[in-house]
């Protein structure tokens, strides 16, 4: 149990896509990361979920840390018709006499337009012209070869997690002329289900700068996703559109978010009615918490501000004016705690998708365990059935 980075059973499932809340903090937790860095981290972040196809549904970069959500799409199992050897063709079947991989297919053109991401033009050229002459002598296996020289980096989790720290590591080492790691570790991963725990996660992530005091609306940090969406940013508001939106709610369920139109959810953002859903829990949070202490004759007074947040008139006049929802109110309490189960749960959701990742890793758990749904305690609580853990935490650690 003591292992930092889980993957789904089915990660390599040509049907099915996986979420993941992604946290990795610098080394020694040193406050390193100032405006510029932060910036330059979004630049990587953006290109890492270009050239990988993982799309980032929520994110918050810290002074000393960062959070991602990643859906991570289904394999890439053909590049335009021509299908790709996955782990010796497991998984992949013959149909009609041909062999058929049932991933992901992504076109020639995306194919290039990811490698420019990383490399230069002579190199991509190269290979261009490589392809094109297996192509017109009609060399399947070799153009089989050419492909999955690079697809096997893409629709990863840990392949983007690499190319961006990596990418970003370099840049900072060279900018503050050092040498050396940069981050704690590879990096942490929770596995998250689509619906009520994918949305309860992403607000929890842009609420990051709020319970740290350092802005009172989360509207106000501009290195998270949810200040990115209200500035504007199309990225942030498809991410954020998907992560709010997705109502699937069962382990059984395919293609989650397999069709990625960002056009369409950034419409759903902006008219939809799921920025104003999104506000919602995040304001249900947002109220600052005042520290009370009682006389002897039973008066309370406030003495100070045990947490920043918004002023509590300015806060419950604008969620009087929302719309609101009781599952999304129930998410607003929840999240205004420190929840362990976030970052060190395994997996989060629906007690069917939590057994059902417990059975795809039973070989990591003692004989006498007999089922993987573990009932939160402490603050998840709120949220009833809807949500369980496959880790255990104690109550002073949840």
């Amino acid at each position: 149990m003591a292992q930092k980075r889980w993957l789904a059973p089915w990660k390599d499932d040509p049907k099915r896509s996986t979420i993941y809340h992604v946290v990795n903090r610098v080394v020694d937790r040193r406050f390193m990361l100032g405006n510029e860095e932060k910036e330059k981290f979004r630049m990587f972040m953006r290109l890492a979920e270009n050239f990988s196809g993982c799309r980032v549904l929520s994110y918050c970069l810290m002074s000393n840390h960062f959070h991602l959500l990643l859906e991570v799409p289904p394999r890439v199992g053909r590049v335009e018709g021509i299908e790709l050897p996955v782990d010796g063709d497991l998984g992949a079947k013959e149909v009609g006499g041909a062999l058929q991989n049932e991933g992901d297919e992504i076109s020639e053109a995306t194919f290039f337009d990811r490698l420019r991401l990383l490399y230069s033009e002579p190199v991509v050229d190269e290979l261009r012209a490589q392809v094109a002459q297996a192509r017109q002598r009609g060399h399947t296996e070799e153009l089989r070869r050419l492909y999955a020289r690079h697809t096997y980096r893409m629709h990863d989790l840990s392949e983007c997690m690499k190319t961006l720290t990596q990418r970003f590591s370099s840049w900072f080492n060279r900018s503050h002329d050092r040498k050396g790691r940069l981050w704690e570790q590879r990096f942490k991963s929770v596995v998250v289900e689509d619906g009520v725990a994918c949305k309860t996660m992403a607000a929890y992530i842009d609420l990051n700068p709020v319970r740290a005091g350092m802005v009172n609306d989360p509207a106000e940090y501009r290195w998270s996703s949810y200040g990115e969406a209200v500035a504007g940013g199309k990225r942030a508001r498809a991410g954020l559109a998907r992560a709010v939106g997705s109502s699937s709610g069962t382990a059984a369920t395919e293609l989650p978010g397999r069709d990625f139109d960002a056009k369409r959810l950034q419409r759903a953002w902006a008219q939809g009615g799921l920025a104003k859903r999104y506000r919602k829990i995040l304001l249900g949070e947002g109220i600052e918490k005042p520290e009370t202490k009682a006389t002897a004759e039973g008066k309370v007074y406030e003495v100070r501000v045990a947490r920043k947040g918004l002023k509590r008139e300015v806060a419950e006049k604008e969620l009087a004016e929302l719309e609101s929802r009781e599952s999304d109110l129930a998410i607003a309490q929840v999240i205004k705690h420190r929840v362990r189960y976030f970052s060190d749960g395994v997996a989060i959701g629906g007690k069917g998708f939590v057994n059902e990742f417990f059975a795809g890793n039973r070989r990591r758990f003692g004989e006498k365990r007999r089922s993987g749904a573990r009932k939160p305690r402490g603050a998840l609580q709120a949220l009833g059935d809807r949500i369980w853990s496959l880790r255990d935490l104690g109550v002073e650690r949840c």
